[in-house]
């Protein structure tokens, strides 16, 4: 919130999922988080979110997730096991999974060069190789390339932003990371 605060775009907090739906007060919506992917999934059933943030991002509506808000978008993650023999579901909205990284050193905390597609709007006018702030043990695998706007390394090359019409999405934390930051979410945002 302070973020866009800063850039002067006007934000306030959804009081429900029924905000979501036509006519609702919203341009466009910005989903953050950190948390365990389970938990934060039961949390969008039991409060009535995961029906109103599919049928936002169905509606090519402008959709922005940051770090488990990124992760969430996939069908399903290593960090949520099946529970009696149920896999954890996310959203579902890009096909692909969630995995762990494969070292010992996790989590990724900090600042991490990224390395986005020249198409991207998100980073539309950023600098090649741009640093942004990172914490995370998991990353998203998308099925489809199509899909992935930029990749980090970190014990392997990995995606950290999906971008498919208006849904965009980050690993990493453009409200902590500085300027850069700053004129990404500018890039995103509905009026920008």
């Amino acid at each position: 919130m302070n973020a866009l605060k800063r850039l002067g775009i006007p934000a306030r907090f959804s009081r429900g999922p029924e905000e979501l739906g036509s006519g609702g007060p919203f341009e466009g919506i910005i989903f953050p988080g950190d948390g365990h992917f389970a938990t934060a999934m039961a949390s969008l059933e039991s409060s009535g979110y995961v029906q109103a943030l599919r049928e936002w991002i169905r509606a090519d509506k402008p959709f922005l997730g940051i770090c488990i808000g990124l992760q969430l978008l996939l069908e399903e993650s290593e960090e949520a096991p099946p529970v009696e023999g149920k896999p954890v579901r996310g959203l579902a909205v890009i096909p692909g999974t969630v995995k762990r990284f494969p070292g010992r050193k996790v989590p990724q905390i900090g600042w991490n060069r990224t390395e986005a597609s020249a198409a991207s709007r998100l980073f539309r006018g950023l600098p090649a190789g741009s640093f942004f702030y990172y914490i995370h043990s998991y990353y998203a695998a998308p099925a489809e390339g199509s899909v992935v706007a930029a990749e980090a390394e970190y014990y392997l090359r990995y995606c950290s932003a999906v971008e498919r019409g208006a849904l965009a999405a980050v690993q990493f934390h453009p409200e902590k990371s500085g300027t850069l930051g700053l004129e990404l979410l500018k890039n995103w945002a509905p009026a920008g």
